[in-house]
């Protein structure tokens, strides 16, 4: 069984992958559906799945207070009804502000690919298709300490750093097959960290950011593995 970690980039998704040997590889897929075989073995993806219809998740703040000074990293205020204004930002933000906050660009920019994810999920698959946040993966890495942006170049080498001590010698042949994808460096980094919680809970390591239980209306939970 594989252990897949999936980030979001501008024209699809960023997928890699651990093998039971250890073997590690990454593929630019242009949606979820194109995953062979998306039930088996562990995925983690840094997207939310299960949505309220109004206010915050619970995953989401409790997730926040562990990041401490890099709680911004972690986006509040999705919800299920926002998936009604794809590609219409101006009515997704009145709407949001009627149910008492409005909705960032970088949180609308990315409702797309929160519908693709809601679309497939169900609260059975989501025992081996679940949510992560990269930053807390890394966080943990790190010993506990939240690192520099990974829109900085301090914060990208740290990153690599990391990533190298949990096994990954193909970075920099990877990062130079991105070019002109449309992917960038921060992408497939984040995807990297994923695969590694995903391996890591395959083989009985799971972490999960501690919060009440809640479901949205499709019955999924609402959680964050890390």
């Amino acid at each position: 069984m594989r252990a897949l970690g999936i980030d979001g980039y501008r024209k699809g998704w960023v997928a890699v992958w651990i093998d039971d040997a250890g073997r590690r590889g990454f593929n630019l897929i242009p949606n979820i559906r194109a995953l062979a075989a998306p039930d088996k073995g562990m995925t983690m993806i840094d997207m939310p799945i299960g949505l309220p219809d109004s206010g915050y998740r619970g995953c989401d703040l409790a997730a926040r207070k562990l990041l401490r000074q890099a709680a911004s990293r972690v986006f509040l205020g999705l919800r299920r009804p926002l998936l009604g204004y794809l590609g219409d930002y101006a009515a997704a933000n009145a709407w949001a502000k009627s149910d008492g906050k409005g909705l960032a660009k970088q949180s609308f920019a990315i409702l797309p690919k929160i519908a693709e994810i809601d679309a497939i999920m169900s609260p059975e698959r989501q025992s081996h298709f679940r949510e992560s946040h990269p930053e807390l993966v890394f966080q943990r890495l790190n010993g506990g300490e939240a690192l520099p942006s990974k829109h900085l170049s301090e914060g990208l080498e740290a990153r690599r750093e990391i990533l190298a001590a949990s096994g990954f010698d193909e970075i920099d042949a990877w990062l130079a097959t991105l070019r002109g994808t449309g992917a960038k460096a921060d992408d497939l980094l984040d995807a990297c960290v994923l695969a590694v919680a995903a391996h890591e809970a395959l083989h009985g390591h799971a972490r999960r950011v501690a919060c009440p239980e809640r479901r949205d209306a499709k019955g999924l939970r609402m959680e964050i593995w890390f």
